[in-house]
């Protein structure tokens, strides 16, 4: 296919060409990775200032996307690609493949420096998906860290940079820059753009930014990172936001209000820290979505009251493709029952095909999780103008980068996300907290607190 890029992929090429190190903040859907790869080609064969270029990317983004955009343009056609994936073995050999780009998944970064040590031969990274080196404590940011002096040129790809607030900017923009705008550590950076919120003793478990702490953050990085958001660039189709409140039975409702307020009671005169009010929340999310695991791993069935919604979707899909969205094992088991024409993506060279035969219409009912399916996958080629979230999730990064696999540059059709909400139940605050753009933990936290207010107001009842 003939590359012929919109002004801002111009733009994103030309600041690669520019900057050694640079973050392209760009939205899902507006083609970093083809203006990324044409700036490497030039980079490669034009410039001569690039000679081993790495691409780390998440798993599924590293065995499909890249080498897919590369085939798909003719540009690109002539750039060596090797897989660095797989088995050790199949590693190492890749490695030693004659290639233009090496791409290797995320979670392998630990071993490929581990491997290379202080002779590593890459002198350009580029990190797709710059958000998954958010923490600071984790193995790939500290690996990369260590080879990072000896990279020449750095690129980084999200939509989402600071997805729980800028307190996640730092170690991402260290990969950069080496602490050049925002400091050598995250302690001076935490004492000079925020202030402690909560704390226990010593130990800070919540960070508060300081007055204009924002403003000044994103001009410090301004000019190694370029931001922008593809409803000021695309001419997409709309997309049709609908909660579909879902009525449970007086039967289904009592068993979910009895195990809601079992669930909660025991912390009513109790704190409600971070990771309890994770563990609450997941619990009375499954049981709002029909079932719950129980303390031996069973499924405890509570309504069927969501099947019975979807079904309605799928019928008045009148045969198109729809997308569904699970997050819970049993939801997902729960659907397959009841709609065995569905399909999931596999893994490797399978789920290429899945995709490829999604794009081409023949998977009437495409199951995905949001953390398996956020990324880099394109599949706005089907005729699928349905999207339904099934269960309901605190996560605002992974809701974005879900509903951008289908609404997205290329999709020519009006698209309808649907989220299967039942009434009365924890579905309502977490589609809230979505809708007012708060994200994850502070308001499932707040949600857990306030059910828990609730039921002391009741006196239990």
């Amino acid at each position: 296919m003939e590359y012929k890029p919109h002004k801002y992929q111009e733009y994103a090429t030309q600041r690669i060409l520019d900057t050694p190190y640079i973050a392209l903040l760009l939205e899902m859907g507006l083609g970093k990775t083809v203006s990324t790869l044409t700036a490497i080609d030039l980079l490669l064969n034009d410039y001569f200032e690039a000679n081993r270029v790495l691409v780390i990317a998440p798993l599924r983004v590293a065995e499909d996307t890249w080498p897919r955009e590369i085939e798909k343009w003719d540009h690109l056609r002539h750039l060596r690609i090797s897989k660095v994936l797989g088995s050790a073995a199949q590693r190492r050999k890749a490695l030693k493949a004659d290639a233009d780009i090496y791409v290797i998944n995320r979670e392998n970064v630990e071993w490929l420096v581990s491997e290379y040590g202080s002779k590593w031969p890459f002198d350009t990274v580029v990190i797709d998906e710059l958000s998954s080196f958010k923490n600071h404590q984790s193995k790939r940011f500290r690996a990369l860290r260590r080879v990072r002096p000896m990279i020449k040129r750095v690129i980084g790809l999200t939509g989402t940079p600071a997805p729980n607030g800028l307190i996640d900017l730092w170690p991402q923009i260290y990969l950069l820059d080496q602490g050049e705008r925002l400091g050598k550590t995250v302690t001076g950076y935490r004492d000079r753009y925020f202030v402690p919120a909560e704390r226990d003793g010593h130990i800070v478990y919540k960070w508060k930014q300081k007055k204009e702490a924002e403003q000044r953050i994103y001009e410090a990085i301004s000019d190694i990172a370029v931001s922008m958001k593809a409803e000021d660039w695309l001419e997409l189709p709309p997309r049709v936001d609908r909660t579909v409140s879902v009525r449970l039975s007086d039967q289904a409702r009592a068993l979910y209000k009895k195990l809601e307020r079992d669930l909660l009671l025991p912390f009513a005169d109790a704190d409600v820290v971070a990771n309890t009010a994770a563990a609450l929340s997941n619990k009375l999310l499954q049981m709002a979505s029909g079932a719950v695991y129980d303390e031996d791993r069973g499924v405890k069935l509570i309504h069927d009251a969501k099947l019975d919604a979807l079904e309605d979707i799928i019928e008045a899909a009148n045969g198109k493709p729809v997308m569904v969205f699970y997050n819970f094992k049993h939801s997902f088991d729960r659907i397959m029952q009841r709609f065995p024409q569905a399909r999931t993506l596999r893994k490797g060279k399978d789920g290429n095909e899945d995709i490829r035969a999604w794009n081409n219409d023949e998977i009437p009912i495409l199951l995905l999780h949001p953390k398996s399916a956020g990324h880099g996958l394109n599949l706005q080629e089907s005729s699928c103008q349905t999207v339904v979230w099934f269960d309901q999730i605190w996560s605002l990064e992974e809701d974005q980068q879900a509903n951008a696999r289908v609404h997205r540059q290329g999709q020519t059709r009006r698209i309808v996300v649907m989220r299967l909400v039942a009434e009365g139940t924890i579905d309502e605050d977490a589609v809230a907290a979505l809708e007012r753009k708060a994200t994850g933990q502070e308001a499932l936290m707040q949600a857990v607190k306030a059910r828990i207010a609730r039921l002391n107001e009741n006196g239990g009842e």
